[in-house]
């Protein structure tokens, strides 16, 4: 089968492996022969979900417990975050933390340790899990938490599929008692002003901007910072519009400078007031892009790449301006530019939040555009960041171990359990795992 990334470049011809149950799995997947990764819904950018063999946990999509007293919801791997919504919201539950899409698997969940608008402050998605049972290389299978095989649970959060194969999990929803939130939108004359913005309302439950990545001078970093909370009204039963669809490739002369530039002077210019509030549906707040189907066709066949950075918060102003300034030169400007604040790293080894600031930008590859991300790469280390793994597609073994520190400590507890020698992916041997 053919296999790629969300960002559709690279592509593996895999053999995949997709159990029906964990008693299938365990009778008949060929263990010993087994050399690959584990695989979710596919909506990782790169290619850390990508092997000659991959071992699929999609067909293990089934719910087998919630505890309405304590909101705990046990399910296999393969339940999609929109399955766990469909269900769970109109009985009023919500995730403590999910990212800026729901079409992504509990185990690539787990597996990114995934973060969202909260993080500041409920943390990642780590932070709300029970358990969960892993498979470990040998065939074995484990239960983890904080308390048991500790070790395992906190690598597996954020290692990328790297440990082992996650089977099921236990995780804690937050109760709601509306689909509907109250949305703030400010409009930010630069990124100075953004940050204050943030700062200003750091109480705020949800919190992201926008930002225009091509203006210039005072206007740099001008930016449209939105917050939200869930209001109380007792619509727990809200629709939203049918997803509309990409239906074919855009040619590649459609995403250039010109085209970037226009659009963004657009969007920044449709909140006219310096404050504007509405009621808006939990969807379009929290998953924009998923109301567009196959929005990565938008960047044609040559594919794209989110380049997604953390800086700490001492010198996030200083870190993030530079890079800034550096795309703006370039003119490889993106109409995806995403500013969020983080709260405190957790002890998970590979997991990508620290204290400070996170920008994701999306970029067409093409001609030249590696060695620029490389300029950027430079400019994040000398400020004290890293890059996340998720969205990671060509970062170097060097820059990976700059950024991440404790990246020996997690090798070396994949020796301990013999995870080496079988989980693999294109991203770990590119980065030397």
């Amino acid at each position: 089968m053919r296999l790629t990334g969300w960002g559709r470049k690279p592509a593996v011809d895999a053999e995949v492996f997709a159990p029906l149950s964990i008693p299938d799995l365990q009778s008949r997947f060929p263990r010993a022969q087994f050399r690959g990764i584990p695989r979710g819904n596919g909506r990782s950018y790169g290619d850390s979900a990508l092997a000659p063999q991959v071992l699929s946990s999609r067909r293990l999509d089934r719910f087998l417990a919630f505890d309405p007293a304590t909101g705990v919801l046990r399910c296999e791997a393969g339940v999609l975050l929109a399955d766990i919504l469909d269900v769970f919201v109109p009985r009023g539950w919500f995730l403590h933390a999910t990212p800026g899409t729901k079409l992504i698997s509990v185990g690539g969940a787990i597996g990114s340790d995934v973060h969202g608008k909260s993080h500041h402050l409920e943390g990642c998605f780590s932070r709300h899990l029970e358990r969960f049972s892993l498979m470990l290389a040998d065939g074995r299978i484990v239960e983890c938490s904080k308390t048991q095989h500790a070790d395992l649970f906190r690598a597996t959060c954020g290692g990328m599929g790297l440990t082992g194969f996650i089977l099921e999990a236990s995780l804690r929803l937050k109760p709601i008692e509306s689909a509907y939130l109250r949305e703030t939108t400010f409009t930010a004359e630069n990124l100075d002003h953004a940050l204050s913005l943030f700062s200003e309302h750091a109480g705020a439950p949800y919190s992201v901007a926008w930002i225009d990545c091509l203006s210039t001078g005072p206007r740099l970093g001008r930016s449209l910072v939105m917050t939200g909370d869930f209001i109380d009204d007792g619509r727990l039963q809200g629709t939203v519009k049918k997803p509309l669809s990409v239906p074919v490739d855009a040619p590649g002369f459609v995403l250039n400078r010109y085209s970037v530039a226009a659009f963004n002077a657009l969007y920044y210019h449709r909140v006219r007031a310096p404050q504007r509030e509405r009621v808006v549906h939990f969807d379009p707040f929290f998953y924009p892009l998923d109301g567009v189907g196959h929005w990565n066709r938008i960047y044609g066949k040559s594919g794209f790449t989110q380049y997604q950075f953390v800086i700490p918060k001492v010198s996030g102003a200083a870190g993030i301006t530079a890079v800034l300034q550096r795309i703006a030169a370039s003119k490889r400007g993106s109409f995806l530019a995403v500013l969020k604040t983080f709260g405190p790293a957790n002890d998970n080894p590979l997991s990508f939040p620290m204290e400070g600031y996170t920008l994701a930008l999306d970029f067409k590859l093409e001609p030249g555009l590696l060695p620029f991300l490389e300029e950027l790469d430079r400019i994040v280390l000398d400020h004290g960041g890293r890059i996340y793994l998720t969205k990671d597609v060509r970062m170097s073994g060097e820059t990976f171990r700059a950024g991440y520190p404790r990246w020996e400590e997690f090798q070396d507890l994949r020796r301990k359990y013999g995870a080496d020698g079988v989980f693999r992916s294109l991203q770990s041997e590119r980065l030397g795992l």
